[in-house]
């Protein structure tokens, strides 16, 4: 089994986080083995860390941690944060000019029409080509690449993750038509119990690794053989 966290490609280490906004209402399913759990460990700090309620932490907007690449608000969703929140986010960023920060939403149209800074990968979590409705209460796939799409926005990436049953077709045309700086792929950390995640043979999912490494930066998160 590879099991990587998100790796800064350079120095292998993992990517530094900065979460000025966290938490998330999607109720995605495979969450709460992860980032629920941990949030868990906060309630003698923050309360609304602890019931991973959205929520603002102005006070962390100047302390953004050191390294090339920083993924912000990995802890959250910033779909869930108002304008002016997101606002204040990017200009924080855009102090920091010589680092890029991974920016992922499972709801992209939260920043269509914004103006984001060039130093900002956008993304989003894509499963599957199928819909999700049973495992979350976010945007469907489809609606969330369409989403990506219409964000004008040059830098942009995609997590495949946790990978579940696709159309190995459908995906790569999505991937394609993204014109992604990068993509990453695996399967869940954390599966049991959860009878909804239908993985895919891992086969296929060396054959999507094969077709997205034709045209993108594909990096690896973990990759092992389906559970059940």
């Amino acid at each position: 089994m590879v099991n990587k966290m998100y790796k800064d490609k350079k120095t292998d280490k993992p990517i530094p986080t900065w979460n000025p906004f966290k938490g998330c209402d999607f109720n995605c399913v495979y969450c709460e083995p992860s980032f629920k759990r941990q949030a868990k460990r906060q309630k003698h700090r923050c309360y609304e860390c602890y019931t991973y309620k959205p929520h603002f932490h102005p006070e962390r907007l100047n302390k953004i941690p050191k390294g090339d690449l920083i993924f912000a608000c990995a802890n959250g969703d910033i779909s869930f944060a108002s304008n002016e929140i997101i606002e204040k986010i990017f200009d924080a960023i855009k102090t920091k000019p010589n680092q890029d920060f991974l920016l992922q939403t499972k709801n992209p149209k939260c920043l269509i029409n914004k103006e984001i800074p060039d130093n900002v990968i956008v993304g989003t979590t894509i499963e599957t080509n199928y819909g999700t409705f049973t495992i979350s209460s976010a945007p469907s796939p489809e609606v969330r690449i369409f989403d990506l799409w219409l964000i004008e926005h040059e830098r942009k990436f995609v997590t495949h993750e946790p990978i579940l049953k696709f159309d190995l077709d459908t995906l790569v045309k999505w991937d394609r038509k993204s014109n992604l700086e990068m993509v990453w792929v695996g399967y869940a950390n954390h599966t049991k119990g959860m009878k909804n995640l239908v993985e895919p043979e891992l086969s296929k999912v060396k054959e999507l690794i094969k077709e997205l490494e034709s045209f993108t930066d594909v990096r690896l998160k973990t990759i092992r053989e389906k559970q059940g």
